[in-house]
């Protein structure tokens, strides 16, 4: 099984406002920059929607590295799906799970994955991170023009 990294950060002007995600995808040498846009949204719809994108563009299953600077990305996926889930996507507040579509399409796009999920410090010169953070933030300037 291939091993992959994923770097993964989302941006938005305003929260909410308009808004933007990078992801940078490696496989040895190689490596693919995704970024898109959306005029408007949130801080989190971006996040969740940058490693969503990275683990889509995988084209076969792979053991995948995402490294992200939201923790509600990885507490999400590592802590509060499984409850989610059981409670009929009901929070630990008795209300429904905010970005419950985008959760949906995280699971989808991670099944395939044996994924490992790792919090990196955002704005703390990881270069890696630093660079999917100016990939969303050149988009969310964009959506905030379109």
């Amino acid at each position: 099984m291939k091993r992959v990294e994923i770097f993964t950060d989302g941006a938005c002007k305003g929260n909410p406002g308009p808004g933007g995600w990078g992801a940078l995808l490696r496989l040895g040498k190689h490596e693919k920059e995704l970024s898109g846009r959306d005029p408007d949204t949130t801080n989190n719809r971006m996040e969740l929607t940058a490693a969503i994108k990275g683990l889509e563009a995988l084209i076969e299953p792979c053991e995948v590295d995402l490294y992200s600077d939201s923790k509600y990305v990885l507490d999400g996926m590592t802590k509060w799906v499984a409850g989610w889930q059981k409670r009929g996507w009901i929070n630990s507040s008795k209300k429904p799970v905010r970005n419950a579509e985008l959760w949906h399409e995280l699971i989808e796009a991670a099944r395939p994955h044996k994924v490992n999920w790792h919090w990196v410090k955002g704005h703390n010169g990881h270069p890696e991170n630093e660079r999917v953070d100016q990939l969303a933030s050149e988009q969310a300037d964009i959506a905030g023009y379109s």
